[in-house]
C-alpha cells in the first residue's frame, strides 16, 4: 500500500498536499500528543493518499477528500460501508473517522498491494475477488440507496451546474439510459450492497492472492447485477472468463444474466464519464479526466449502439 518517497514530520509540508495533510493530522485526537511521520500512497484519482506512521502506535491509511468530491461522495455512508465490508471479512479495520473532513482513518494492512488487471488472470484472484464482492453484497442494507438511475441523473445536473462538458449526442446518450432504466425497472430490481467503484486498484491482495476490498466513498444500496457489470467493465474480461464468474457469483449462467449485464455495462460506463465531466470542471489532481471520460462515452456508444440492444433489453 505505500510507495517509496521521502518520510515527513508535521511542520515540514511543503506543498499544497501536504499543507492540507498536515492541518487534518491536527484534528486527530488520538494522536495529539504523539510522534507523527508521513509519506504518500500512489493509486486513486479522486483524493491524495497517506501512510502514516505514529511512533509506538502503529501504521495507518488516511485519505485526503479531492476538491470537488463532496458533489457525489457522502461520507457518512461511505464510513458506513467500510466497517461493513470490514465486519463481513473483507475489509480493512476503521480506526477513526473525522466528520469534518469527512476523512477516514484505517489500519495500515501489511502484505497487501493493490491489483492491477494483469493479477485477475489468475483464476485464485478472480475466485477470492467474487468471494469478496458476494460477500459485501449479501450483507445487511446500507443507510443510503442510491441506483445507477440516480448516479447518472445526479452527475448530469453537476456537470450543468459546474460549467463542464457534455458530448454532442447527449440527447442520444439519455434516450439510451431511459430505456434501460424502463426495461430493468419492469424486470425487477435486486438492490443490496454495492461498491459502485470495482476498479483493480480497489481490490488488496497478497501472497497468497487473497482480496481485500478497499475504498467505499461511491457505495450505495443498488442494483446487484451492476456491481458485476461494473467489475467486468474495469477488468475487460474475455466472454469466457465473464461466463465462469457469472456461474461462480449467480451459481448459474443465464441469456438474461448476461443481457442484464451487458445493458449494465453501458449505463457503468455512462455513469463514469459523465463523473469525469466534473473531474474536468472542479479537480486540481493531474489527471486527464477529459480523455478518461470520452474514452468512457465511446464504449458505452458501442454498446447504445450495437444491433442488439433491443434484444439485450428484451431479455431481461
Amino acid at each position: 500500500m505505500s510507495v517509496a518517497t521521502t518520510w515527513k514530520r508535521p511542520g515540514e509540508a511543503a506543498t499544497d498536499a501536504e499543507r492540507a495533510l498536515e492541518a487534518i493530522l491536527g484534528l486527530v485526537e488520538r494522536w495529539r500528543y504523539a510522534t507523527l511521520r508521513y509519506r504518500p500512497v500512489s493509486g486513486g484519482i479522486s483524493n491524495t493518499n497517506w501512510r502514516i506512521t505514529v511512533e509506538g502506535g502503529g501504521d495507518y491509511f488516511l485519505k485526503v477528500p479531492g476538491r470537488g468530491t463532496e458533489m457525489f461522495i457522502e461520507r457518512y455512508a461511505a464510513n458506513d460501508a467500510s466497517r461493513r465490508a470490514h465486519a463481513c471479512g473483507f475489509g480493512v479495520e476503521v480506526v477513526d473517522f473525522l466528520p469534518g473532513p469527512g476523512v477516514e482513518i484505517f489500519a495500515f494492512v501489511e502484505g497487501y498491494r493493490a491489483s492491477s488487471n494483469l493479477d485477475f488472470l489468475r483464476p485464485a484472484v478472480r475466485r477470492n475477488a467474487v468471494l469478496a464482492l458476494r460477500a459485501f453484497n449479501d450483507s445487511a442494507p446500507l443507510g443510503l440507496t442510491k441506483t445507477v438511475f440516480d448516479m447518472i441523473d445526479e452527475h448530469v445536473d453537476q456537470v450543468r451546474a459546474v460549467g463542464g462538458r457534455l458530448p454532442a449526442d447527449h440527447a442520444f446518450l439519455m434516450r439510451r439510459l431511459e430505456e434501460a432504466k424502463s426495461a430493468l425497472i419492469a424486470s425487477g430490481l435486486d438492490l443490496v450492497p454495492c461498491m459502485n467503484d470495482t476498479l483493480a486498484g480497489n481490490f488488496m491482495i497478497d501472497g497468497a492472492d487473497r482480496v481485500l476490498l478497499v475504498d467505499f466513498e461511491y457505495a450505495s444500496n443498488n442494483e446487484r447485477a451492476y456491481e458485476v457489470a461494473l467489475w467486468f467493465d474495469e477488468m475487460a474480461f474475455p466472454a469466457a472468463i465473464e461466463h465462469e464468474l457469472i456461474e461462480t457469483y449467480f451459481g448459474a449462467w443465464s441469456p438474461a444474466l448476461e443481457a442484464r449485464i451487458t445493458v449494465l455495462k453501458a449505463l457503468a460506463d455512462l455513469k463514469w464519464a459523465t463523473w469525469a465531466m466534473i473531474q474536468e470542471a472542479v479537480s486540481t489532481l493531474d489527471f486527464d479526466y477529459y480523455k478518461y471520460g470520452a474514452w468512457k462515452h465511446m464504449r458505452a456508444r458501442g454498446l447504445f449502439h450495437h444491433p442488439d440492444w433491443p434484444a439485450w433489453l428484451r431479455r431481461l
